[in-house]
């Protein structure tokens, strides 16, 4: 059968969109035998054509002109690499509106803007894929769509952030957080502003796409509660090392009695948890259902290279389902409440630093306790007239773990705010 040339262009020529290039010429004998299609760039939407790049685009591919893109008839797929929210929303909802199908590594404009561009796309009757915008190299979107589609997925587990994870890897052999970030920022893991990363933002918008694509309902990113790692110190972990645990930055998305929560925060994972093997600038998902009762994926989530095989594969899909209607439409079918958080129930651990007074220990079990709250484990150290209290609670709603622990902050004995995180063992999350 004859080959069939595929039109494809990139919006971004950065590290993404010349690996991008770079692998579809390198690997076209490989697709072309295994879907009778050659896939090639013909055009790169850039803001400088006379750059340096590491993967020189062809003549004539490198254009400044949106419009070269949008209204050439050569273009069947387009990828949009060049991330932030404008002007690349307003270039791909122009694209699915002229009838083009696009591929996303932007997480940002995807969680945020999912809705108006699917329904964008299925007006248009075009596909919109977005693999490359949760964890790279990872497929976890594909197989949530497709191979998981009429299975009831309740729960997803993920580590979708390898900045922090590695930052915390680091700090779990002695390094400070700060020479750890200078470490990752050296290595590329990390930008010279690390704050989306550090902060949260960025695994929140992850989970937002994938707990809109598992639940079938809309999460939108200002729903996830979320927290970073930037409170997280070297006391906290070596706490969990004494406790058979880790500290990661994990992001929890749970479906209960018809309702969402999704969080992003630290957390202590028992070293019996595969999450707590999640090493370095690594990424893993944990996807729970009835069904299938636990799947786990696992690579790397970062990098040029790695988003390049997401965004390929994508573009792949695409041309080999275009016309049947296959994941034309938008995932979510239905509406779902949003679980009150006070209500969301976990194992919890806590620190407490306190002055090294009798009866403090046994005031604060009492406030735990007269909250219904109940302690599984406790190590005291003692310091310079005072103390360090670290305890893992017993599985409890969040609310009177709050409750409690507000009303042992006011103890006079208390010094500093509580630092309070979710336990994630093979008994519980």
């Amino acid at each position: 059968m004859a080959s069939v040339d595929v039109g494809v262009a990139l919006l971004g020529y950065g590290t993404v969109g010349a690996s991008v290039s770079r692998m579809l010429a390198e690997s076209g004998d490989e697709i072309e035998r295994a879907t009778g299609h050659r896939l090639r760039v013909i055009r790169a939407l850039v803001r400088d054509t006379a750059k340096e790049r590491s993967f020189p685009a062809a003549d004539g591919v490198l254009t400044t002109d949106f419009a070269a893109i949008r209204d050439d008839p050569n273009i069947n797929v387009v990828a949009e690499v060049m991330g932030g929210l404008e002007p690349a929303g307003g270039y791909v909802r122009e694209l699915l509106r002229a009838g083009k199908p696009v591929v996303s590594a932007n997480k940002q404009l995807v969680a945020r803007e999912g809705a108006e561009l699917f329904a964008t796309a299925s007006a248009a009757g075009v596909q919109l894929r977005f693999e490359a915008s949760v964890c790279a190299a990872i497929p976890v979107v594909k197989v949530l769509r497709e191979s998981l589609i009429a299975t009831n997925v309740h729960r997803i587990l993920g580590i979708v952030n390898g900045t922090t994870n590695f930052i915390l890897s680091r700090m779990e052999r002695g390094d400070s957080y700060a020479d750890a970030l200078a470490e990752a920022q050296e290595l590329g893991y990390a930008e010279a502003d690390p704050s989306d990363d550090v902060n949260g933002a960025d695994a929140a918008a992850k989970m937002a796409i994938l707990a809109t694509v598992a639940f079938g309902s809309r999460v939108a990113i200002d729903e996830v509660e979320t927290r970073g790692i930037t409170e997280i110190e070297p006391a906290h972990v070596a706490a969990a090392a004494d406790l058979g645990m880790v500290v990661r930055l994990v992001g929890i998305a749970t479906l209960a009695n018809e309702a969402v929560d999704v969080r992003v925060q630290p957390a202590f994972v028992a070293r019996s948890h595969p999450l707590a093997a999640v090493d370095g600038a690594f990424n893993a998902v944990m996807l729970q259902g009835d069904a299938i009762r636990e799947i786990t994926l696992e690579g790397p989530g970062a990098g040029g290279t790695e988003t390049a095989s997401a965004v390929v594969a994508d573009l792949v899909s695409v041309v080999g389902t275009a016309g049947t209607g296959f994941l034309q439409n938008d995932a979510c079918w239905r509406e779902l409440d949003r679980l009150d958080p006070n209500a969301w129930r976990s194992p919890f651990y806590v620190h407490l630093d306190v002055a090294d007074r009798p009866g403090v220990l046994a005031h604060a079990a009492s406030r735990l306790a007269a909250h219904e709250v109940s302690v599984a484990q406790l190590v005291q150290r003692l310091g310079d007239g005072q103390a360090a209290l670290d305890l893992v609670l017993h599985e409890a709603p969040l609310g009177q773990v709050a409750a409690a622990l507000a009303e042992i902050s006011a103890f006079p004995e208390v010094l500093g705010r509580p630092f309070v995180a979710p336990v994630v063992s093979d008994r519980s999350l």
